[in-house]
């Protein structure tokens, strides 16, 4: 009798402590909102869990990257979008310097002009983004793209580097546009029939120098460089467009699959909160349910059966 007495006793206690331990653990997920607590309650489950959140932290990484190109891009299409304007400026004074009608005075007046735009051209060719890098010397982001040489010429210091981030799972996007990309040499024939190439600013300097001296042949030769000059700048310009462009549709593209990532994490993570309050009410009367049980049996001896 008094092994019986012990094994009643010791299934009421064991009964309690697997109700209270499942009730303890329900309401731990309640409070958490989590279906699992600790890897070890289901190794399956919460391996998919930390697999989706490793993918959603990367589309995050992905999404930054966009943030930071898109403002590169953009600062470069502000960029450019202001050079094509003074480039437009330039030529209509090409075209005026080269009037007859003029006087070498009145040209002079125009060739200062045609200096302040040639200033300002070179400020934005060397513009430097929020971080201090200068937009258009390839990967030598650390100096100006266009600077003064040993001869007095101003001519590109940059590489030809374009510079790829990752963006997505195979997909990278060009952050810049080189100097020699935007502003363009231009193609130039000599007296004897040869043809070599002119940088964008000597070109322009050389166009001053024939307006403030009066030279038909060297303003001529102006309009026509020019021409070449400002549709370098423009396909540069549309270069950034069409990167803008494809910034949107992977930046689209990302939120879309953090969307789907997040939904399958809610599914696979989250508590369902009314069964988990349907079930913590259960095990509640469960346990007292056996609290009252083990007190009928805890009052169970050999006198009272005697009896």
């Amino acid at each position: 009798m008094q092994i019986s007495t012990s094994y009643l006793f010791d299934r009421a206690v064991q009964q309690m402590g697997t109700v209270q331990a499942d009730l303890a653990k329900t309401q731990a997920q309640i409070a958490a909102r989590k279906q699992v607590l600790n890897p070890s309650d289901a190794p399956d489950q919460a391996a998919t869990i930390q697999r989706l959140k490793s993918v959603i932290a990367r589309q995050d990484n992905y999404g930054k990257s966009l943030d930071t190109i898109q403002t590169r891009l953009n600062a470069e299409d502000t960029t450019l979008s202001s050079a094509n304007d003074l480039l437009v400026r330039v030529k209509e004074i090409a075209i005026q310097s080269a009037n007859d009608t003029l006087s070498p005075a009145n040209r002079q007046a125009l060739g200062t002009e045609l200096k302040g735009l040639r200033d300002q051209l070179l400020s934005m060719a060397n513009t430097q983004d929020s971080n201090g890098s200068y937009l258009f010397s390839g990967s030598r982001v650390s100096q100006p793209a266009f600077a003064v040489d040993a001869k007095g010429q101003t001519v590109y210091q940059g590489d030809q580097t374009r510079m790829n981030v990752v963006v997505g799972e195979h997909r990278t996007i060009p952050i810049n546009r080189t100097g020699s990309d935007a502003f363009v040499s231009v193609k130039r024939t000599d007296a004897n029939g040869k043809t070599s190439g002119t940088g964008f600013f000597q070109a322009l300097d050389d166009l001053i120098a024939g307006v403030n001296s009066s030279d038909q042949v060297a303003m001529q030769r102006g309009i026509s460089e020019t021409d070449s000059m400002h549709q370098g700048v423009l396909l540069a310009q549309a270069s950034v467009g069409t990167d803008l462009n494809v910034v949107d549709q992977q930046t689209s593209a990302i939120q879309d699959t953090t969307l789907n990532l997040k939904t399958t994490l809610s599914n696979v993570e989250d508590l369902d909160y009314a069964s988990a309050i349907t079930l913590m009410n259960k095990q509640m009367l469960a346990l007292e349910a056996a609290q009252s049980s083990f007190a009928k049996i805890s009052q169970l001896s050999l006198f009272n059966y005697m009896k």
